[in-house]
């Protein structure tokens, strides 16, 4: 048997640490001395306090940690499957910052050439387009914003089920349509859609019209500098918005394709400003 010292001193766990985890249930000592409340633990638990040590490099929490440990039954497969999903979040989280790194890159080398850290927005091109009638194939819900990457597949794979069920052809890639002025606690107004060739039940009308137009490649942390980019365009140019945003990913995130390479299209509907309008006559 180990004292808690030393099974604490092997394992590079502080005994306050240890104590801890036998609070919540994670690893409890294999001994505790009924007349000084001396803790031991065996040998045997050596392996098991490595493994928890290991998962939380992995950047486990304490509580996922249990629910995988707390039965030896399908262990490995549950520790694969656990695995796969940490894997795709921490690449998500590598790549953020590996985007952010290149950010912080690129407003340095402006600061050395004398230009302002903010001059990356004179190179968002804005665009007036007129965007015909299209019939939509859709899903519209309240979606939380940390929830948005998971919802985006679940209601496109609904949405491409749908389409094969009713022989739907697409087209145009498929886009997102935000119906909510600012985020609320019930999250945001969003509308996840398809533009289809045939009309059928289930479709909508939808005709944006005249439209403010931008192209993004790269990350979408672009995207807000892309946006308030189109409302200046628009207060300067005499425009208001008119219709939802909407934005079109020309390049599919689930198709593995690396942030640099994404390519959307932000859609702002816009109408000429009535009180401009009088001002001007």
């Amino acid at each position: 048997m180990l004292t808690i010292g030393e099974f604490s001193n092997i394992c590079k766990v502080s005994a306050k640490t240890l104590r801890y985890y036998a609070e919540i249930g994670l690893i409890l000592p294999e001994e505790i001395n009924p007349e000084n409340g001396y803790r031991y633990y065996s040998v045997s638990q050596l392996e098991k306090m490595l493994l928890i040590n290991r998962l939380k490099t992995y950047q486990f929490s304490l509580e996922e940690i249990k629910t995988l440990l707390e039965s030896e039954e399908l262990l490995e497969e549950r520790l694969f499957a656990a695995f796969q999903k940490k894997k795709n979040e921490l690449s998500a989280q590598a790549q953020k910052l590996n985007n952010t790194l290149e950010q912080i890159e690129g407003d340095m080398s402006n600061l050395r050439l004398g230009r302002s850290i903010m001059s990356y927005l004179e190179n968002i091109d804005v665009q007036l387009v007129e965007v015909p009638l299209m019939y939509l194939l859709s899903i519209r819900k309240m979606v939380l914003e940390q929830e948005f990457a998971e919802e985006y597949g679940i209601c496109f794979g609904r949405l491409f089920r749908k389409m094969e069920e009713k022989k739907l052809t697409a087209a145009a890639p498929p886009m997102v349509l935000f119906h909510s002025s600012e985020y609320s606690p019930f999250g945001l107004d969003t509308e996840f859609a398809i533009p289809v060739k045939e009309y059928a039940t289930g479709t909508r009308d939808f005709c944006p019209g005249l439209c403010l137009k931008t192209v993004v490649r790269g990350s979408y942390s672009q995207l807000p500098s892309v946006y308030a980019k189109q409302m200046e365009w628009a207060q300067r140019e005499g425009y208001e918005n008119s219709e939802a945003l909407y934005e079109v990913y020309v390049t599919d995130p689930s198709d593995g394709v690396q942030e640099k390479n994404f390519v959307t299209e932000v859609y702002c509907p816009v109408k000429k400003n009535s009180l401009r309008s009088r001002d001007r006559k």
